[in-house]
């Protein structure tokens, strides 16, 4: 793996977000047949950043790097795994939620991001066990508060230990001041329909909740005695993995480092390339058509491992997105780019589509699919250049549907250079946004005369004036008047309040059907992204920053 940091003072300190097994220091994985035990034994002198001790399995961003790797590697080295069981490898305790310490010396946007990734992927266990039969069970062991419990929360079931001492508590309020930023307080009404004057008490208390009094409130499924704890989980874990479809007896993909460069003012990989304009406060995503035969039956698909285009195209634009949103704060304004075959692209989809209830190819699609929706509610503006030489057509044309704005170089007079778009059937639903409807559903209000009309013209290449007046792109002016067009509203854009088009940007893009999911992160964007900079939280005696010093926090009473 080539890995190259030679990086501005704007990027550093870097954050590299691809690890594996050998080098975790905060997860244990132990695999049984259709059952994986993922165990919490966060080390505590291994925080990502200097400050701060991750005691009582306390996390920070990079437990959750670790978490997110561990998922991945079940989800495509492990087939035969059908339950994941999340618990602790620790006396009394499973997990104490995101290290108050950490918060406490972190920026706003440290933390905000923190939050984002972490959200991520607590809803990347509900989408596995959606789309791909995995399910998950809590196995809580100990203590179980905020994050820790939050975790707990995007399992399919809970079962907590009945000891007379452990609890599941979300206590941020009390103690911080601030909101469960994980989908806490989401998960208790929405998923556990948890009654509110239930949950107002529950989330106001610092003590919380522990034995039958949890599963009368609907906080877990189930509680057992010490003695029996382990069998009880083991039992419920196989009868959970009844329900699923992954095979046993098949063969893993092995999740290899990816292949990348990063540099002062790029990243680079296979498919993907982010050339970086710091004077300009943009970046331009290339992402790049396959090239030459591509398998199209399974055991070539299984043969070629995480070489198989799909999924390391999914591997390297994801790793990018993560890249580009934690470690480059100051580039606003994201420019997609594709560039290639767009037979290619579509030939690809077929694949996709002919062996989508394979295991691999759906582990696949699900990962494509959350690779999309981090573009969804990254907080940057995105923006789509359709050039000649582009490629986007299904798959590839998510990556447009998902920007603010789409610009298509119209060539009248030049038919064979005149860039085209193409809808495939990969656009309709196969990548659901966060509100569980296709980016053509957004678009255009699940409107059917405009889905009917852009349904009529799958598979059919359309220019720049075509695009247009079916309403798939933002505007198509010639090649007279694109380069002013183009600069000019790039300008504007990285001119404006970032504040504000992040606000701006998040209530347009996700205008319809709201979900758990978009609650969850909506709540992250607005109540907790306010809350997180108030003096009553990070102020000099706010109750983030004082908590563990033995003063008490100094609240300004005035309710705005």
């Amino acid at each position: 793996m080539s890995d190259t940091t030679a990086l501005t003072p704007a990027a550093a300190p870097h954050v590299n977000y691809q690890t594996s097994p050998s080098a975790y220091r905060h997860w244990k994985l132990a695999f049984n047949g259709p059952v994986a035990t993922l165990s919490a034994d966060f080390d505590e002198n291994a925080g990502l950043r200097p400050g701060y001790k991750l005691k009582l399995n306390s996390y920070d961003l990079g437990v959750d790097i670790e978490f997110s790797d561990a998922l991945n590697r079940i989800r495509f080295e492990h087939p035969e795994v059908r339950t994941v069981v999340l618990t602790s490898a620790k006396e009394k305790v499973f997990c104490s939620g995101a290290n108050i310490f950490m918060l406490g010396v972190s920026s706003h946007a440290w933390k905000v991001n923190f939050c984002k990734f972490t959200n991520e992927t607590r809803n990347g266990l509900e989408d596995s066990s959606k789309y791909s039969g995995l399910k998950f069970l809590a196995a809580v062991n100990g203590a179980c508060a905020g994050g820790g419990y939050e975790v707990a929360l995007a399992c399919d079931e809970i079962i907590l230990v009945d000891d007379r001492s452990s609890a599941v508590s979300l206590p941020e309020v009390p103690l911080l001041g601030v909101l469960p930023g994980t989908g806490g307080l989401t998960r208790v009404t929405d998923k556990r329909h948890v009654r509110h004057d239930l949950a107002d008490i529950f989330c106001t208390s610092v003590e919380g909740v522990r034995g039958q009094k949890a599963v009368d409130w609907r906080l877990v499924d189930a509680i057992a005695k010490p003695a029996v704890f382990a069998a009880r989980v083991q039992a419920r874990a196989l009868q959970l993995a009844e329900k699923s479809d992954r095979p046993a007896g098949k063969k893993g993909v092995a999740l290899t480092p990816l292949a990348r460069s990063i540099e002062a003012d790029a990243l680079r990989y296979a498919h993907v390339a982010v050339e970086i304009d710091r004077a300009k406060r943009n970046a331009t995503f290339t992402v790049k058509a396959p090239t030459g035969k591509q398998p199209t039956d399974i055991a070539d698909i299984e043969a070629a491992g995480d070489a198989w285009y799909p999924l390391a195209l999914a591997r390297e634009l994801e790793d990018a997105i993560l890249n580009m949103r934690t470690n480059e704060l100051d580039i606003g304004c994201w420019l997609i780019k594709t560039e290639g075959d767009a037979a290619a692209v579509l030939a690809m989809d077929a694949t996709l589509l002919a062996h989508q209830n394979h295991w691999l190819v759906r582990e696949t699609i699900g990962l494509m699919r959350r690779t999309f929706s981090r573009l969804d509610v990254s907080s940057r503006s995105l923006f789509a250049l359709v050039e000649p030489g582009s490629c986007f057509a299904g798959s590839f044309l998510e990556l447009a549907l998902a920007c603010d704005r789409i610009y298509h170089l119209a060539l009248p007079d030049d038919e064979v250079r005149a860039p085209k778009i193409t809808v495939g059937e990969m656009n309709f639903g196969h990548y659901p946004m966060a509100t569980d409807q296709s980016r053509l559903q957004r678009r255009f209000y699940n409107e059917q005369p405009a889905i009917e009309a852009v349904r009529a013209v799958v598979g059919k290449p359309l220019d720049a004036d075509a695009a247009f007046a079916l309403g798939l792109v933002t505007s198509n002016p010639d090649d007279i008047d694109w380069a002013d067009e183009v600069r000019i509203a790039i300008e504007e854009r990285v001119a404006m309040s970032p504040d504000a088009l992040t606000g701006l940007e998040a209530n347009l893009r996700f205008n319809g059907v709201e979900t758990m999911a978009t609650r969850v992160f909506g709540r992250l964007t607005a109540w907790q992204n306010w809350i997180f900079q108030r003096p009553n939280a990070v102020g000099e005696k706010g109750a983030l920053k004082v908590y563990g010093k033995g003063d008490k926090a100094g609240f300004d009473w005035n309710r705005v």
